[in-house]
């Protein structure tokens, strides 16, 4: 399942880069993308996990930028 979402006061391409790096990590993901410029994210995931999945990006989004709101 592919999904993508809006991104709230996500402030520097770098930190883009490694919420993207670190998301790629997580069991289950099959391809993610942040992009800075568009404030946006996208997700490849498994179906059947997705809703966890989710959860572990969230997480790990809030390590990188703690000021960053993933709109679900």
């Amino acid at each position: 399942m592919k999904k993508r979402f809006k991104l709230t006061d996500l402030d520097c391409a770098n930190c883009a880069a490694k919420m993207e790096a670190a998301i790629k990590k997580i069991d289950g993901v099959n391809d993610a993308a942040v992009s800075f410029m568009a404030q946006k994210m996208t997700i490849d995931a498994d179906d059947g996990r997705f809703d966890d999945i989710m959860k572990e990006v969230v997480a790990v989004c809030r390590k990188v930028e703690p000021d960053c709101i993933i709109n679900l």
